[in-house]
């Protein structure tokens, strides 16, 4: 959803009223919970996430009370989805710590659920672990129990570790856009496994959710500009280190140090002169808007319960609910 805030009410309502699911913000240049209670007040039934909300930004008592808060504001529609960004941006942005970021991970969401259970059920509070602790809740700071239960967390990641600590302790897997079918089955699935086996969970009873990007339009200039811009998409995530490993999935390795070389001098347009049309047919879906529902479903189908059609470029309005129609039913 947009961030700007005056709009918030009325995007969130044309979203529910086009029939989509669930909405997401995502934390860029805005706060990513602000326009969440907005669209929390003005829906009655979409489900509305973080997607992603740095999770090493914030302390898991800050993300305990706003999802407190959230899950109450919307009745019960929130999802709290964390992410661990990078180390730069932590340390030099956030000015917080960095260290062993899955170990971090899974501690900061069980320290989130030990805090929600001490105020929804009244397990006293007596958090220790290696990067948090959480010992103190006196009844002026135990907002109680809410009519709701606790929010559903989301955790994104695209390495093994992390992925393994999102099937251990998260609700959900945000899946990079930066991902394609093939390292879904071989990299992503396989560590998600190994997370659900250490707690013995059921897969059933978890959810993976993928933002496809998606190359469509109602006509071949459309159709360019789409491509265009996703070829940017690609470049750009595809330059950062931590993703490597899904460009070596497909004998692309030897490309991150150039894209990563070229975006330290800001040549964007070199940058996307490198991403070929296989890689661009690899990582997002292209075709008519009414079309790529199935093509979600024969690619994906197996893999993931949602899906968010990713469309990274200002992507004509009447595409839109052709593109929803064909969704529906995945």
């Amino acid at each position: 959803m947009d961030a700007d805030l005056a709009s918030i009410p009325a995007r969130a309502r044309a979203l529910e009223a086009a029939g989509y699911d669930g909405a997401y913000t995502f934390e860029g240049p805005h706060d990513p919970f602000f326009p969440l209670l907005l669209a929390a007040e003005h829906t009655e039934r979409l489900e509305l996430a973080t997607a992603i909300a740095v999770a090493f930004a914030r302390s898991p008592m800050t993300l305990a009370n706003i999802g407190y808060d959230l899950q109450v504001a919307s009745q019960g529609r929130f999802i709290l989805g964390l992410g661990s960004q990078i180390k730069p941006h932590i340390e030099k942005r956030f000015s917080m710590p960095w260290s062993k970021p899955a170990a971090r991970m899974r501690e900061l969401i069980l320290a989130i659920r030990a805090i929600w259970a001490c105020w929804q059920d009244g397990t006293p509070l007596r958090f220790e672990g290696e990067f948090y602790r959480h010992t103190l809740m006196t009844p002026f700071f135990n907002p109680g129990a809410n009519a709701y239960g606790t929010a559903r967390i989301w955790l994104a990641g695209v390495g093994p570790a992390m992925t393994e600590v999102a099937g251990e302790v998260a609700d959900g897997f945000l899946v990079h856009p930066l991902s394609t079918e093939r390292f879904l089955r071989e990299h992503t699935l396989p560590a998600l496994t190994r997370g659900w086996e250490k707690a013995q969970r059921d897969r059933a009873d978890y959810e993976i959710v993928f933002p496809a990007m998606i190359v469509t339009g109602m006509n071949d200039d459309e159709m360019q500009r789409a491509a265009d811009a996703v070829r940017s998409q690609i470049a750009f995530y595809g330059s950062t280190p931590a993703y490597r490993r899904v460009l070596d999935t497909h004998g692309w390795a030897d490309l991150q140090p150039e894209l990563n070389r070229l975006s330290k001098q800001q040549q964007w347009k070199e940058m996307s002169a490198l991403v070929d049309d296989d890689m661009v047919d690899e990582f997002a879906l292209r075709g008519a808007p009414e079309a790529l529902g199935a093509m979600a479903r024969d690619r994906y189908g197996d893999l993931i319960d949602r899906v968010s059609p990713n469309a990274p470029y200002g992507l004509n309005p009447k595409c839109w609910p052709l593109i929803i129609d064909g969704f529906r039913g995945m």
